[in-house]
C-alpha cells in the first residue's frame, strides 16, 4: 500500500490460531475433541487417540528441562517392559544428554517438541520449519538419529498452516486424548493425584500426556501400569498406532 507516497508492505495475515482442547474421557468413553478439530485432524492425517474399539494406550512424555524424574520414569518403563514416546526440546537434548541417549538405549523413541518451544502457529512457514530442523540437527549430533517424524506444538497451539507444513516435510503430528494439570512444579499433589487423574479417563486408543518434571507422575506411573494392565490394556508404541491407522484405511476405508 501507499502511505505518503511510499510503498509500505501489507503486513503479513496469520493463519487461525488452534488451541487443542476437549471433553475429556469418563467411564471408558472417548473423550470428545468436537466436529472441527476431529476434521481438521483427519484432513491433516494427525493424531489425538487411537482406535477406540482396541484397548491399546500409547504413554508420551513432554520434556522441556529436566527436573530429576526422568530416570525413575524410565527405571519404571523398563520394568513394566513399556515403550513411549518422549517429546523434547532443543534445550533438553543439550542440556540432559545423557538422559536422552538413555531414552533411545532403551528402545523409546524421541519426539520434536520444537528447538526453542514458541508458539509455532505464529511463526513463518519457514520459522516453522527451521525450529524442528534445527531439533532435528541436535539430536543426530548428539544420538546419531537422522531425523524425527512425530512433532507436537508446544501448548497444543497450532494452525491448519502448521499442519501443512508438517506434511510437507513429513512430520505428523501427535496430540493427545487424557491429560490433566501436572505440570507446575510449585504445586506437588502426590502419587494418589495423578494416578486417579489417569485412571478415571483411561479409554481404548488413548495417547496420554504426562510431563516428567512432575513428581507425582514418576511416583504415580508403576500403580497406573499395573492397573491399565490390569483392566486389560496393553502399551503401544505411535509407530504401531499410524501403521494399525493405515491398514483400517487400506481394508476399510475409513479409520477411527
Amino acid at each position: 500500500m501507499l502511505l505518503f507516497g511510499l510503498l509500505i508492505p501489507a503486513p503479513q495475515t496469520l493463519a487461525k490460531e488452534y488451541h487443542w482442547g476437549f471433553t475429556k474421557a469418563k467411564d471408558g468413553n472417548p473423550p470428545d475433541a468436537g466436529a472441527e478439530f476431529e476434521r481438521l485432524l483427519r484432513e491433516y492425517g494427525a493424531f489425538y487417540r487411537g482406535n477406540p474399539e482396541k484397548k491399546v494406550i500409547y504413554l508420551t512424555f513432554d520434556n522441556g528441562f529436566e527436573a530429576g524424574h526422568t530416570e525413575q520414569i524410565l527405571d519404571t518403563l523398563k520394568k513394566e517392559k513399556v515403550k513411549a514416546t518422549f517429546f523434547l526440546t532443543g534445550h533438553y537434548l543439550t542440556s540432559a544428554s545423557d538422559i536422552v541417549k538413555r531414552i533411545v538405549k532403551e528402545g523409546h523413541t524421541i519426539g520434536n517438541h520444537s528447538d526453542k518451544h514458541p508458539n509455532m502457529a505464529r511463526l513463518t512457514r519457514e520459522g516453522m520449519l527451521k525450529e524442528w530442523q534445527n531439533f532435528d540437527k541436535k539430536l543426530k549430533e548428539i544420538t546419531g538419529i537422522e531425523r524425527t517424524y512425530y512433532v507436537r506444538p508446544p501448548e497444543g497451539v497450532f494452525s491448519t498452516e502448521l499442519l501443512e507444513v508438517g506434511n510437507e516435510h513429513g512430520y505428523t503430528h501427535i496430540f493427545w486424548s487424557i491429560a490433566f494439570r501436572d505440570w507446575d512444579t510449585d504445586q506437588k499433589k502426590g502419587a494418589e493425584y495423578a494416578y486417579n487423574e489417569l485412571v478415571k479417563q483411561l479409554h481404548p486408543g488413548a495417547i496420554i500426556l504426562m510431563h516428567t518434571v512432575a513428581e507425582h507422575n514418576a511416583d504415580a506411573l508403576p500403580d497406573f501400569i499395573k492397573e491399565a494392565k490390569r483392566q486389560g490394556y496393553t502399551f503401544g508404541t505411535l509407530d504401531e498406532l499410524v501403521f494399525d491407522y493405515l491398514v483400517d484405511e487400506m481394508f476399510w476405508g475409513e479409520a477411527s
